[in-house]
């Protein structure tokens, strides 16, 4: 396992958390935009992103540490109703890595037993050095049985998929040579480009259908679903635990918040499926409490918000971020080193 790279150093400042913004930059959520979408006939979970470029832009310069996008090759509205974030993944990040300077570029989650390898580790390499080294890639074994058999591939089987993945993408990343199959190895063939730092932090999104123990050892940090302070305190602590149990650092420890910003900052808490709709005041003391139990970073997705994104992306990076905030050296600065 490599040392901890300088992406993950973006989201993981020991002492304090850092906050992300997940992808896609739309409000349609929102109950007025439910509302409009209904009386046009439009399907359900599908993003307006033609703002999108300004967005991501505005939370680049603005001090986020991340932005992060899904992995959704089929759109399902009967199933799971949701487009995520809408875009192929690898072109999205490629579009990024043009367009931004400061913040990682994070998958949550690539779904790697449906790409091979091979290619996953060309496309994630040529990110990382497009993007002077803030890639993260996430991944996960994925949890919608509806896209494999359009691939042709065994859902069932997708955990040693995953686990045979993992290790082809830290060999292909190496200049010893391009694996063959699962043993062999062909010194005649390499991979190019090769990662700024020889190698690019993954993290997993979920479980991937592996052990604790087999994701302490072979991934560099958890990217949980949300949940409540007492559950985050346990899962964190447990990750950690196995992480020194296997002789590593301590990666990073990853989750999520839907977030509905209001206007007064004094509003209490309205909880809703992960996440709430909250006032300034309520969301900076619920992001202390997750800074205490070991958060390193919350990405925050800002579909259900009711006010304009520019409005709540300015609140967030004027009245909380500065609270949380520590000084970090420039993405060129940290790829150089």
């Amino acid at each position: 396992m490599t040392r901890q790279s300088s992406s993950l150093n973006l989201i993981r400042r020991p002492g304090t958390i850092t906050f992300g913004i997940e992808l896609p930059l739309d409000n349609d959520w929102a109950p007025e935009r439910e509302a409009r979408r209904i009386e046009q006939g439009r399907p359900f979970g599908v993003p307006d992103l033609r703002h999108y470029p300004e967005l991501v832009q505005q939370v680049d310069r603005s001090g986020f540490a991340a932005v992060w996008m899904r992995d959704v090759p089929i759109f399902d509205p009967n199933n799971f109703g949701d487009a995520g974030s809408v875009y192929d993944p690898f072109v999205n990040l490629g579009f990024l890595a043009g367009i931004t300077k400061n913040v990682a570029l994070g998958t949550a989650a690539i779904v790697l037993p449906m790409r091979h390898p091979m290619m996953v580790a060309k496309a994630a390499a040529s990110v990382d050095v497009l993007s002077a080294g803030r890639l993260i890639l996430g991944v996960a074994s994925g949890d919608r049985p509806v896209e494999y058999p359009l691939l042709g591939l065994d859902f069932e089987n997708r955990g040693d998929a995953f686990r045979d993945a993992i290790t082809y993408l830290r060999a292909a990343w190496q200049s010893n040579g391009l694996p063959v199959g699962k043993d062999d190895v062909e010194p005649a063939l390499d991979l190019l480009p090769k990662p700024v730092r020889g190698s690019i932090p993954m993290i997993i999104a979920g479980q991937g259908r592996q052990t604790p123990e087999w994701i302490a050892g072979h991934m560099d940090g958890r990217f949980v679903y949300p949940n409540d302070i007492d559950r985050f305190a346990t899962r964190a602590g447990e990750w950690r635990s196995a992480r020194v149990n296997n002789r590593m650092n301590e990666g990073a420890f990853v989750s999520a918040f839907h977030l509905d910003l209001a206007a007064n900052p004094e509003e209490p808490v309205t909880p809703r499926r992960f996440g709430a709709r909250l006032g300034r005041n309520a969301f900076i003391e619920h992001l202390h409490n997750l800074n205490a139990v070991g958060v390193d970073h919350l990405a925050l997705l800002l579909r259900p918000s009711r006010r304009p994104l520019d409005e709540v992306i300015d609140e967030l990076a004027r009245d909380v971020l500065p609270l949380f905030n520590k000084p970090v050296p420039t993405a060129v600065q940290t790829a150089a080193e």
